[in-house]
């Protein structure tokens, strides 16, 4: 039997009683309606799983015992930083939610010239902080023990300045000569960069090739941004990483 996922904020350790957070409590309590003596899978995010059983309900407060632990599966052995162009709204939301399940190890928004959104450093703190929780979501949904990181967003132009990263670094572009496709092989860390709505401008994807950023096409066709990342992904991980 699939056992329900809940992830709470370690450390965790072995045969400890902890309080789940007010979302999982809210999750395990109200939507889920499960009383103590109930089976749970805990993780906090470091790539380790506990089997773990309610000790109490009440209200909105929820306490688990975690029992013993075991090692996280999920994983994919390639390495993928999500360089993504920053959406509207729910297209963010579920290109973030999509990443996540793909197996991404990391998220870089990036705001470029054709990013709708706007974000003041307020702004952006507190969509960091939500994004994150889509992939928190994500990760309790399929499996995954490790939640990728999600970065603070940036201006392409800085994300670009920064120190290259081993591995290699492609960028979507429709008018590239090249297939992701046609890739002979991959190393075991990858950048993929898309862009928002509209893509990338003409000076970004110079940018971009001038950071190492090699251009590669999906096919005939002109993808929206959130369907060009789930494309991009499962095309890298179903050559490369674990959809094999």
């Amino acid at each position: 039997m699939r056992l329900n996922r809940i992830y709470c904020d370690g450390p965790l350790t072995a045969d400890s009683i902890v309080p789940l957070s007010s979302a999982g409590a809210y999750h395990v309590a109200r939507v889920l309606r499960m009383r103590p003596g109930a089976p749970l899978v805990i993780f906090d995010g470091s790539g380790i799983d506990y089997r773990a059983e309610i000790t109490e309900v009440d209200g909105d407060r929820v306490l688990v015992q975690l029992r013993g632990q075991t090692p996280g599966t999920g994983e994919s052995p390639l390495r993928i930083t999500l360089v993504q162009g920053i959406s509207r709204g729910e297209r963010m939301d579920w290109t973030l939610q999509k990443a996540t399940e793909l197996g991404v190890t990391a998220i870089a928004p990036v705001l470029t010239a054709r990013s709708v959104v706007r974000l003041d450093e307020k702004q952006a703190a507190k969509k960091q902080t939500h994004w994150h929780a889509i992939a928190v979501g994500a990760c309790e949904q399929c499996g995954r023990s490790r939640i990728p990181a999600v970065g603070t967003p940036m201006a392409l132009r800085d994300y670009l300045s920064t120190v290259r990263k081993d591995g290699m670094r492609l960028v979507l572009s429709p008018s590239a000569p090249g297939s992701l496709a046609g890739i002979a092989s991959l190393p075991s860390r990858v950048e993929l960069l898309i862009g928002p709505e509209g893509g990338l401008d003409d000076d970004e994807i110079t940018a971009a090739q001038k950071a190492g950023f090699m251009p590669v096409r999906l096919g005939p066709r002109v993808l929206r941004t959130e369907t060009a990342a789930v494309v991009a992904l499962t095309v890298l991980q179903a050559l490369w990483g674990d959809l094999q």
